[in-house]
């Protein structure tokens, strides 16, 4: 069951037909109290949830979710009107899984979903993945430096372990956006940077692995 939360009546009754019509079971929600009411009963395959309602925002919404352990791996995919850089990197660093910007087309959105659920859906061999004193367990989410645990971000997090499986691979910032955000981001690939330098200050001197490639974006220097 996918849960499409929108105030928007003629917009959530159009997202749950073109839903249903793909063979894929929704429920359509008008605000956050009937998606807190309808998650004690069942949990869903995905959810598809708007930023603007009525009683609570999308951000506040996804923050909640990610932060309860019965609801954090529930793909979401954020819906707005919102166009700006700061609404995408601030839903898309707090967890959700993928962004659709309003106007969207219903072709769009089911391709949208569905490359969510395949992604999901897909169950990897828990790893631990090392580089020098960076430890990173893919099956805990837990990363470690030098035996310490190291809180990171959702996308820093996802940013290591690409460059973890990847070393000595120089990764344009267009890469890492698509790789990272698994969308196509329409920004300034200036977050990257951000990113970039925010994990390596939490890594310590580790974080001097990673390299910057002038001209290219970044490489995790290969382990010697």
């Amino acid at each position: 069951m996918i849960y499409c939360v929108e105030d928007d009546s003629s917009i959530r009754e159009l997202t749950v037909y073109a839903l249903n019509a793909s063979n894929l079971p929704a429920l359509g929600l008008e605000c956050a109290q009937e998606l807190w009411q309808q998650l004690a009963k069942e949990q869903p395959e995905l959810i598809l949830l708007d930023i603007m309602l009525p009683d609570e925002d999308g951000i506040s919404i996804l923050k909640k979710l990610r932060a309860a352990p019965a609801t954090a791996d529930i793909p979401v995919i954020m819906a707005t009107a919102k166009g700006t850089e700061f609404d995408k990197v601030i839903g898309l660093d707090l967890g959700a899984d993928d962004y659709l910007a309003k106007p969207f087309g219903m072709m769009e959105m089911v391709s949208r979903v569905k490359a969510v659920l395949r992604r999901v859906n897909h169950v990897p061999v828990a790893t631990v993945l090392t580089h020098k004193g960076i430890s990173l367990n893919e099956s805990s989410h837990q990363v470690f430096v030098d035996g310490k645990k190291i809180e990171l971000t959702i996308k820093e997090y996802q940013l290591l372990r690409l460059f973890l499986k990847n070393p000595g691979v120089a990764f344009t910032r267009e890469n890492l956006l698509s790789s990272v955000w698994e969308s196509e981001f329409q920004g300034e690939t200036r977050t990257v940077d951000v990113h970039i330098a925010s994990l390596r200050l939490k890594l310590g001197s580790a974080g001097e692995a990673i390299k910057t490639v002038r001209g290219v974006g970044y490489r995790l220097e290969d382990a010697q």
